[in-house]
């Protein structure tokens, strides 16, 4: 019973230490780029929206969001989700909906741009 609890300690203090590790990592990713400046704030609340909840992002903030490059998008989508108040939601799912929304953005962005 004694290796159980050991066993349950180690378990615990591995998903903690994995865990913390992760917050940092993406908090380092978002230093190093500056992420937390690229993006307007109108723009970060249209984003947010169309990932987190039901919503759409203009053309304007699709350019913003291509912008701010895909190690940002991943690393504060990421940051977001380690955040308590958005426990209840599916990572998986909404890696997924911001992986689409970037390259609905990028295709976006694409059908613009005059070709060469």
């Amino acid at each position: 019973m004694a290796s159980l609890n050991v066993y349950s300690s180690l378990l615990v203090l591995f998903l903690t230490c994995g865990a913390a590790m992760a917050t940092k990592e993406n908090d380092q990713i978002i230093k190093e780029n500056n992420c937390e400046t690229k993006m307007g704030l109108p723009c970060v609340l249209e984003a947010f929206t169309s990932i987190f909840e039901t919503g759409t992002i203009s053309n304007k903030c699709c350019g913003e969001l291509v912008g701010l490059g895909k190690v940002c998008h991943s690393a504060l989508v990421k940051r977001t989700l380690e955040n308590p108040l958005f426990k209840d939601l599916s990572p998986a799912t909404i890696i997924a909906k911001s992986i689409q929304t970037r390259n609905n953005c990028l295709a976006l962005i694409d059908s613009a741009s005059p070709s060469a």
